[in-house]
C-alpha cells in the first residue's frame, strides 16, 4: 500500500491591540446592567445547570441534582420530584414532610391533572403549608410529577410550577430521543455486521487456509489480522471511534484482500494527521471500502485500484473512497440510498447514509459519483466537532 500523509498547517493570531481587548472586557462588565437583563440572564443560566442532569431521563441522580436549580426556578421553599413509583428527590426545608410526598402525588399520577393541596403541620416555624404537584410527561404519558411547597398556593406558585414541569417535559423528552436514536443507532449497526460479516470470513479464512502448507508465518500473521479485525467489528461499546481507530480496520481488512486477490488489488492512502483524532460513527468506513472491493473490483478483469482520501478541511473533515471497478447504474443508486430495492449491489451504502444524516443532519449524507463502466467514488464529509458525538 502507499501511504501519502499530508502535513498540519498552523495559523495563529498575534498583536491583537490592547485597547480591543479592554474594550471587550469592558463590554462585558456593562452586559445585563438592568434589573430585567439580569433576571433573564440568571435565569437561563439556572435552566441551563438544570437541562443536563435530566438528559437521561428521569432517575435519583438526575432528579437530585437538577432540583436545586429547579427549586431556584421556582423560587418555593422546597420541591419534589417523583416517578411513577417512588419519591426521588426532596429538595429544600422542612424534609419531615419528604415521607408524605410520593402519597400526595399519587393523584396527579393517575389522571394528570394539577393538584393544589393544603399540608398540615404541627411546627409554627415550617414554611410548608401548601403544595402544587403538576403531572411530568413524555409522549403525552404521565411520567412522574414535580411539587412545588411553600406558605402560600398562590396563582404564580401554580402558573410557575407548570411552566417549569413544561421545561423538564422537554428535557426529558430530548432523553427519550436520545435513547431512541441510540438504540436505533445500535440496531443499524448490527444488522450492517450481519450483512458485511459471513461473505469476509469466509474468504478470509479460505484464504488463510491456502497459507498454512505453504507459508506458515504468513498464514500466522493474516490470522492475527482477522483476529483484531473482527474483535474491533463485534465490539460491544460505543456509537463513535476515532477516524484513526476506523482507519486501522480498514487497513487490516484490506491486508486480508490483498492476500487473497495479490498484486491485482493495488491501493493508495493519503492521509493527513491532523483528522485521525475526530470522532466518527462506528464502522462508517469499512463498508465503504468492502463495497468498493466486492462489488468494484472483484469481477474487473486485471488490475483494480482503491485510492483512500482523508483531508482536512476547516471546521470538517473531507473522506472519499475511490474505485476503478466496474461501477453501478446511477438510477439503481439512488434506488438503493432511498431503500427501495435491496443493497446487493450496494453493500452498507444505505446503512452508512442513513447512519450519517441521523447523527449529522441531512447535509452530511453520501455523496457518490458513478457511472456503468467507471468505477465509483464515495464522498464523506463529518464536522470535527458535533454535540453529542464522542470517540470516549
Amino acid at each position: 500500500m502507499e501511504y501519502l500523509f499530508g502535513a498540519a498547517v498552523i495559523a495563529g493570531l498575534v498583536g491583537v491591540p490592547a485597547l480591543v481587548l479592554w474594550r471587550v472586557m469592558r463590554g462585558r462588565r456593562e452586559l445585563g446592567t438592568s434589573p430585567a437583563e439580569r433576571a433573564t440572564f440568571e435565569t437561563l443560566h439556572t435552566a441551563s445547570l438544570a437541562g443536563p442532569p435530566l438528559r437521561a431521563g428521569l432517575t435519583s441522580e438526575g432528579a437530585l441534582r437538577a432540583s436545586r436549580h429547579l427549586r431556584e426556578l421556582l423560587g418555593s421553599s422546597a420541591l419534589a420530584i417523583t416517578d411513577g413509583e417512588r419519591l426521588l428527590v426532596y429538595d429544600g426545608v422542612g424534609e419531615h414532610h419528604a415521607k408524605q410526598a410520593f402519597e400526595q402525588a399519587k393523584a396527579t399520577l393517575e389522571d394528570g391533572r394539577t393538584q393544589v393541596l393544603a399540608i398540615s403541620c404541627e411546627l409554627l416555624e415550617c414554611p410548608v403549608r401548601h403544595a402544587v404537584v403538576v403531572p411530568l410527561t413524555t409522549d403525552d404519558r404521565v411520567v412522574g410529577t414535580l411539587a412545588a411547597f411553600g406558605p402560600h398556593a398562590s396563582a404564580g406558585l401554580v402558573r410557575a410550577a407548570q411552566e417549569v414541569a413544561g421545561w423538564v417535559d422537554s428535557q426529558l423528552e430530548l432523553a427519550e430521543l436520545h435513547r431512541s436514536r441510540t438504540l436505533l443507532m445500535e440496531a443499524e449497526v448490527r444488522a450492517l455486521r450481519a450483512q458485511i460479516s459471513p461473505h469476509f470470513i469466509y474468504n478470509s479464512l479460505t484464504t488463510i487456509a491456502s497459507f498454512v502448507r505453504t507459508d506458515p508465518e504468513r498464514a500466522r500473521e493474516l490470522l492475527l489480522e482477522f483476529a483484531d479485525f473482527t474483535r474491533y467489528s463485534f465490539r460491544r461499546h460505543g456509537e463513535f471511534t476515532t477516524l484513526a481507530e476506523e482507519l486501522r480496520s480498514v487497513e487490516r481488512y484490506l491486508v486480508l484482500e490483498r492476500a487473497r486477490f495479490g498484486d491485482q488489488l493495488q491501493v493508495t492512502l493519503r492521509i493527513a494527521p491532523e483528522v485521525l483524532p475526530v470522532a466518527v460513527p462506528f464502522l462508517c468506513l469499512q463498508p465503504l471500502v468492502e463495497n468498493a472491493v466486492r462489488h468494484g473490483l472483484e469481477s474487473k478483469d486485471g488490475v483494480g485500484r482503491i485510492t483512500i482520501i482523508a483531508e482536512d478541511a476547516g471546521a470538517e473533515c473531507g473522506i472519499s473512497v475511490e474505485d476503478d471497478g466496474l461501477g453501478m447504474d446511477p438510477d439503481r443508486l439512488r434506488n438503493i440510498l432511498a431503500g427501495k430495492v435491496s443493497s446487493a449491489g450496494g453493500v452498507g451504502l444505505a446503512n452508512v447514509d442513513e447512519r450519517l444524516r441521523q447523527v449529522y443532519g441531512d447535509e452530511y449524507g453520501l455523496v457518490v459519483e458513478t457511472a456503468r463502466g467507471a468505477g465509483t467514488k464515495v464522498n464523506v464529509r463529518l464536522p470535527k466537532y458535533h454535540p453529542g458525538v464522542s470517540a470516549r
